[in-house]
């Protein structure tokens, strides 16, 4: 008779095909068994639910590590990233990442490191996106593919204007034709795109400035919808002409919800994410300063209900953290949270933790979204759409016995000790009190947090290529 590592009991196994009340067994790593209580094989460890929702770990999508290169060099911040804020991973129900590879140098012959620096460093299995903003990225996108590496963004937006610091190159439509015609051809190939009009932007910021305004909404101003309108309406005529896959990253705006949908009935492949934040925040919330400032930047309470009406209908089918970490003293540029909102750097922190905790407080508790929904959102589509699944993202035998126990009902207030990563911590969601917290975080059938212990060392992680048929299941 089988004997598992590892039971849940007495848990709502939420499923892609049903929410029930049983328990999952685990061994070597894997879902062995879904089922009624009954009819699960005896285990050398059980854990009691106590009727809490047990779900897939989440898979965060859109991170960028290594951006703490501001003290380490692109390399080195790559590893500490790896450890500090996967750590937070883990304590916030995230089992899963892909991350953002960015330098000017090509990619594929760093490839050995890249993999390296997360096996040894990461608690929990990886895999990455690449951002093609430099012309050598451009040749090297089919040996990419062959690496496991599928998914390119490019940015259609103003970062030689607002962060100079990353050194991301502009891409006009000639570029951004190119880059879809040469993915088209790759067999689960996606392009990425960050959607804002340079142009726009760029003169509504000059124009901004010159009133002396200082406040977070004007910096929504400066980047206003129709920026990221434009920019869709753009994205979607080209993923058309080239007959290609494109993906909206963190799409902030009604007017997107509203393009997409039209584009997607027009059968166009054109796929979107939105954040925590915008389901969130709005532009007019007092108290957020700088922290506050994301790119693109906090919109108005008409574009975050109809955002969450775009996650409910299936016009908005994934959902990321865009996790940035920076230190606190260089995202303020050191002059504290009220400073100056032009200087500051935009993108949020901590995303990856507060993930699954906002999802549920703001999504599930407050009904804007139901729990089989955002499973399927934060979970199963994020890993079907990257090629993770059935390894990842849903509870079925065979898969990775990635799984978080949650409780609606367990609440904290946001502080510095609410969070693991790298200090000192901040984010958009201090001082907010957030209900439906993790009580057991479970990576490959070993418990790795247990109410807010960790319980794991870092490394041993598994680096997941994407091949045609996806990532096999071991």
């Amino acid at each position: 008779m089988t004997i598992a590592d590892l039971n849940v009991v007495n848990a709502k196994v939420v499923t892609p095909t049903k929410t029930f009340v049983g328990g999952i067994a685990a061994k070597d790593g894997s879902i062995i068994s879904v089922d009624s209580l009954p009819n699960l094989p005896e285990a050398e460890q059980t854990i009691d639910a106590n009727g809490n929702y047990l779900i897939p770990g989440f898979i965060d999508p859109h991170v960028h590590w290594g951006l703490s290169r501001y003290e380490y060099d692109y390399h080195e911040g790559l590893k500490h990233d790896f450890e500090t804020e996967t750590r937070g991973a883990v304590h916030g129900g995230v089992t899963t990442v892909v991350n953002f590879l960015l330098q000017p140098e090509p990619y594929v012959p760093d490839m050995d490191f890249f993999i390296k620096a997360g096996e040894e460093n990461s608690y929990i299995d990886f895999a990455y996106h690449a951002i093609i903003h430099k012309e050598p990225h451009f040749a090297e996108v089919e040996a990419l593919a062959e690496n496991g590496i599928r998914s390119f963004k490019i940015f259609y937006n103003w970062y030689k204007h607002a962060s100079p610091e990353l050194g991301i190159e502009h891409s006009d439509s000639g570029r951004v034709y190119r880059l879809l015609d040469t993915v088209s051809d790759i067999e689960g190939g996606v392009v990425m795109f960050h959607a804002e009009n340079e142009d726009l932007a760029h003169e509504r910021r000059q124009e901004l400035k010159e009133t002396g305004r200082n406040d977070l909404e004007v910096w929504s101003e400066s980047a206003p919808n129709i920026c990221e309108a434009m920019q869709i309406e753009n994205i979607a005529k080209l993923t058309e002409y080239t007959d290609s896959t494109a993906y909206i990253v963190h799409m902030s705006t009604g007017e997107g919800v509203d393009i997409c949908r039209r584009y997607q009935q027009q059968g166009v492949d054109i796929s979107t994410e939105t954040l925590p934040a915008f389901l969130a925040h709005t532009k007019d919330e007092e108290g957020l300063g700088v922290w506050g400032k994301i790119s693109p930047p906090l919109r108005g309470e008409q574009s975050r209900q109809k955002l969450w009406h775009g996650l409910r209908d299936g016009v908005i089918d994934y959902a990321g953290t865009d996790h940035c970490p920076h230190k606190k003293s260089f995202k303020e540029k050191d002059e504290g949270k009220f400073g100056d909102i032009w200087e500051a750097i935009p993108g949020d922190n901590n995303g990856i933790e507060y993930f699954l905790p906002v999802m549920m407080s703001e999504g599930v508790n407050k009904n804007n979204i139901s729990m089989e929904r955002l499973v399927e959102v934060c979970a199963e589509n994020n890993a079907r759409r990257w090629g993770l699944y059935p390894r990842k993202g849903a509870l079925v035998e065979g898969a990775d016995a990635d799984m978080v126990i949650v409780d609606l009902e367990k609440s904290a207030t946001v502080t510095d000790d609410f969070y693991h990563t790298m200090e000192p911590r901040y984010s958009s969601f201090h001082g907010q009190e957030l209900t439906g917290l993790p009580t057991h975080t479970i990576i490959d059938g070993e418990v790795a947090v247990k109410e807010g212990e960790l319980q794991v060392t870092k490394g041993g992680r598994n680096y997941l290529p994407r091949q045609p048929d996806g990532v096999p299941i071991e």
